[in-house]
């Protein structure tokens, strides 16, 4: 299994066959195929930590993403006991199990609630248990794994990864034993490139039909195969400490929907609230001040740098802002326009001047006045204090404020999703 074919996610050929040969297997009645994502909202580690934003997304929309767009499954579901995972994973077009204070205990097993899931789904004949936890899957692990089952007639399948890692047996304090070897010989100790390593269950997924649940009480068993999957797509998190080492992981290997990452090549942002920080410091002889962050003016010219042109908005209803644009064009090098209630209206002309679409240009907001522009924008971003109207129409939520950095954050995804998008060129 360790040198089995891996299919390219661009192979549309074997795509095409798989997708064939499961509608085939639905086509005669056999088998309803779903995912289910176990997300109870008691997490002991990280409060809510199925939602919390990673890389400006919720963790839990991730594997929904990867999910829905494998185009694999007759159903895919969140099963939760919290209003607040509920509302995250409608909003990513996941189906909800509202599990039972029976299975949404600490001690309650994952097995538990699928059972539960199982009884009260009773067309579903094939599961796909996917860990929250694992931002990295992309939709090829899934139609890949899964083959294995419609194609190859495996029972369950699950997925690990490759570790080549020396074991010990423990030695309890205050025992006089001493420790040994577990899995290699001292004596003759191997070089890495001379070893095989071994296969550890990753958790990322586990398939598995309706009579091992049922009449079995089990997750794998009867005709079982494993899927390996590469290291770099092997993310796990359990604890705070390992949330900024996923984020970059994330960023580099996660996956961002079926089209490729955008090219920007213009920037809007507003100055109010993204620039700034939205407040007004008034002096003893009454002017009126605004603070800028040098970690925003340098994202601004990161991006400059790698030609993407910024243009700073200002609003009518914003005069220190409007006081500010001199110098705000001079220290940033942008520039400034002022902008309506409807900042699409102006913002359209200048997209159709340089002969854009919107898919190349990258928007800044923070409020409810920017929506249609978030939502327009190829890339776009809010800092972390916008309100929930804007946050639902971005595509990125800044883990920093206005004023305090969320540019340089949003500036650094954007060049990012560039090299990923030269990647996938080459």
């Amino acid at each position: 299994m360790a040198s089995r074919k891996r299919f390219l996610p661009g192979d549309n050929g074997e795509q095409d066959r798989l997708q064939s040969a499961c509608k085939q297997t639905k086509a005669g009645g056999k088998r309803h195929i779903s995912a289910l994502v176990l997300a109870r909202g008691g997490s002991k580690g990280i409060p809510l930590k199925n939602i919390k934003m990673l890389a400006g997304v919720p963790l839990i929309g991730w594997v929904l993403r990867a999910a829905m767009d494998s185009d694999m499954f007759d159903s895919v579901w969140v099963s939760t006991d919290h209003d607040e995972i509920e509302k995250v994973a409608k909003s990513c077009g996941a189906k909800v199990h509202r599990r039972s204070t029976e299975v949404s205990r600490d001690s309650s097993t994952s097995l538990e609630t699928i059972q539960e899931f199982v009884s009260l789904n009773p067309e579903v004949d094939v599961i796909c248990n996917i860990q929250a936890t694992s931002p990295c899957l992309h939709p090829f692990h899934l139609k890949e794994a899964l083959e294995m089952i419609t194609l190859h007639g495996y029972d369950s399948v699950f997925s690990v990864v490759r570790r080549h890692q020396f074991r010990w047996q423990e030695v309890k304090k205050g025992s006089d034993q001493i420790t040994k070897p577990l899995n290699l010989d001292p004596a003759n100790r191997p070089r890495r490139q001379d070893w095989d390593g071994e296969l550890c269950e990753n958790g990322s997924f586990y398939f598995t039909t309706r009579d091992l649940i049922v009449n079995k009480g089990r997750l794998q068993g009867g005709k079982l195969a494993y899927y390996e999957m590469l290291p770099e797509y092997s993310v796990d998190i359990d604890v705070d400490i390992d949330w900024p080492v996923a984020e970059q992981r994330v960023l580099r290997y996660g996956y961002f929907g079926r089209v490729t990452p955008e090219v920007v090549r213009l920037m809007f942002c507003n100055v109010s609230g993204c620039l700034t920080e939205g407040r007004i410091f008034v002096s003893v002889s009454r002017e009126e001040m605004v603070s800028i962050n040098t970690r925003d003016t340098t994202g601004i010219r990161m991006l400059q740098k790698e030609e993407v042109e910024v243009m700073l908005l200002t609003s009518k209803e914003d005069p220190v802002a409007q006081m500010l644009a001199d110098q705000l064009a001079k220290r940033t090098g942008c520039q400034v326009m002022e902008v309506g209630e409807e900042p699409q209206n102006d913002l359209k002309k200048i997209v159709e001047a340089r002969k854009l679409d919107w898919k190349d240009v990258a928007y800044m907001g923070n409020d409810k006045s920017d929506v249609h522009c978030l939502n327009l924008a190829g890339l776009s971003a809010v800092p972390a204090d916008a309100p929930v109207v804007a946050i639902n129409a971005s595509k990125y939520t800044c883990h920093r404020v206005g004023g305090h950095g969320a540019i340089r954050e949003f500036a650094e995804h954007i060049l990012l999703q560039k090299e990923k998008a030269k990647s996938l060129i080459k």
